[in-house]
C-alpha cells in the first residue's frame, strides 16, 4: 500500500463505519479498485486497525457517556453502562474468534463476491425493516437482556458486506428501541468490539514476526487512523439525524445498486482493479 491508497481507504472507512452499508465491504471494494494486494497480512490488519481509529470518534463525541462521574450515582451508572457493553460484546467475541481460528474470516475478507451478495441481501432487507420492526418509544432504554440480544445481532457482521452498524441498529429496533437509541447503542458497542478486534490483529501480527513493522507501514497506520477518526466524527453527527428522520430506505437502495453493479461486473468477467 502507498500513501494515496491509504488516504482513500481511510476516507471510505470514516464515511461508512457508522452507516448501514458495511465499512469493511466498502474497504475491500476500494482496495480492489485501487489495486491493493489482497491476502497480504498487513492489508488485513490495516482493515481492522483503521476501523478502531474511526471508533475512537465515538469516545470523543460521547465522552460524557464514557467518563463523566461526578458523584457516586453517576459512578454506579457508568459501571452499569460498561457492564452492558461487555455483556453485549460477548456473542461477537465467541463468533469472531471461531471464524478467525477456522480461517473463515480471512477467506471472507478476500471475497468481493461475498461482499456484493451481502450488500444486495442487506439492502433488500433494509427497504422493509422499518415496517417489520416497531419504531419503539422514546423512553425505552437498553436493558441487560437487550444489550445481549443486540450483541447476538452483531455476530452477523462477521460476514463482510453485512454491516455491523446495520445489524446492531436493526437489533436495537427489534428490541423496541427508537432509531436514535438503537443507533447510539450501536456506536457504543462498537468501541469494545473493534478494540478487541484490533488487539487480536496486533497480537497475530507480532506473533508472525515484526517484518511488517517498517517505518512506512507504521506511518500508513497512523495516517489511516487519523483520517478515519476525523471523517467518522463528521459522518456520525450527520447519520443520527438522518436515520431518526428518514429511516433506512435510502441506504437500502444504495446497497442494492452498488452490490448489483459489482455482481454484474463479476458475472461479465470484468475485473474491479481500476488502478495498479
Amino acid at each position: 500500500m502507498d500513501l494515496f491508497q491509504t488516504i482513500i481507504i481511510a476516507i471510505v472507512e470514516g464515511l461508512t463505519e457508522f452507516l448501514p452499508v458495511s465499512s469493511t465491504g466498502h474497504m475491500i471494494i476500494t482496495q480492489n479498485l485501487l489495486g491493493v494486494q489482497q491476502g497480504d497480512p498487513f492489508v488485513h490488519a490495516f482493515t481492522f486497525i483503521i476501523q478502531f481509529g474511526a471508533i475512537l470518534s465515538v469516545v470523543c463525541l460521547y465522552w460524557k457517556h464514557f467518563f463523566q462521574m461526578r458523584n457516586a450515582e453517576e459512578f454506579s451508572e457508568k459501571m452499569t453502562f460498561y457492564g452492558k457493553l461487555i455483556w453485549g460484546v460477548i456473542p461477537a467475541v465467541i463468533v469472531g474468534l471461531a471464524a478467525k481460528k477456522s480461517g473463515l474470516l480471512d477467506w471472507l475478507l478476500d471475497s468481493v463476491m461475498v461482499v456484493a451478495i451481502m450488500l444486495v441481501v442487506g439492502g433488500v432487507f433494509m427497504l422493509f425493516c422499518d415496517r417489520i420492526f416497531n419504531k419503539g418509544r422514546a423512553e425505552n432504554q437498553v436493558t441487560w437482556r437487550r444489550a445481549f440480544l443486540i450483541g447476538c445481532w452483531q455476530c452477523l457482521s462477521v460476514i463482510p458486506g453485512t454491516s455491523r452498524s446495520m445489524a446492531t441498529i436493526v437489533g436495537g429496533m427489534q428490541q423496541k428501541l427508537t432509531r436514535k437509541n438503537a443507533a447510539e447503542f450501536s456506536f457504543f458497542l462498537a468501541v469494545p468490539t473493534m478494540a478487541g478486534a484490533t488487539l487480536l490483529d496486533l497480537i497475530d501480527m507480532f506473533k508472525a514476526g515484526t517484518t511488517w513493522a517498517t517505518s512506512q507501514n507504521i506511518f500508513l497506520l497512523i495516517v489511516g487512523c487519523v483520517i478515519a477518526f476525523v471523517v467518522a466524527m463528521l459522518a456520525m453527527k450527520w447519520f443520527v439525524g438522518f436515520l431518526t428522520k428518514y429511516g433506512f430506505r435510502l441506504f437500502g437502495w444504495y446497497r442494492i445498486i452498488v452490490g448489483g453493479v459489482i455482481l454484474l461486473l463479476l458475472a461479465t468477467g470484468h475485473s474491479l482493479v481500476m488502478v495498479g
